[in-house]
């Protein structure tokens, strides 16, 4: 009953012992360390992307980022090794192949062919 007549008054304001009584540290759960699922699952799709690059490419070489590249147009694949591009898309590029093509990496960690043509290089 107290309580409830109890004036208003800032944290700053109260007393130390209030503020202790009110938020003890075994009461709160401290989310610093967790991660969060959706993290997860994207860091295992990226994996396994990764892989099949791998497999399908026969890329043994360390996967570095040479250059970024956005995509001029929008372009669909043609071929199961090409990379779909949406125009105005952001791509790491990973290779540079014999030809007019480069391997890129879009940002849901798919890899593919695309060609130069369609890309503008900063």
């Amino acid at each position: 009953k107290d309580d409830k007549y109890k004036t208003w008054m800032p944290k700053f304001l109260m007393a130390k012992e209030e503020k202790d009584r009110r938020k003890s540290s075994s009461d709160v759960e401290r989310n610093i360390f967790k991660v969060k699922n959706s993290n997860a699952e994207k860091s295992k799709k990226m994996g396994k992307e990764e892989k099949f690059f791998r497999e399908t490419f026969m890329y043994d070489k360390e996967i570095n980022v040479i250059n970024t590249a956005t995509a001029e147009c929008s372009v669909t694949s043609k071929r199961r090794v090409d990379l779909p591009v949406t125009a105005g898309e952001q791509l790491d590029v990973i290779d540079v192949t014999e030809g007019n093509a480069v391997i890129c990496r879009n940002s849901e960690g798919r890899y593919g062919y695309v060609l130069v043509e369609h890309l503008n290089f900063r």
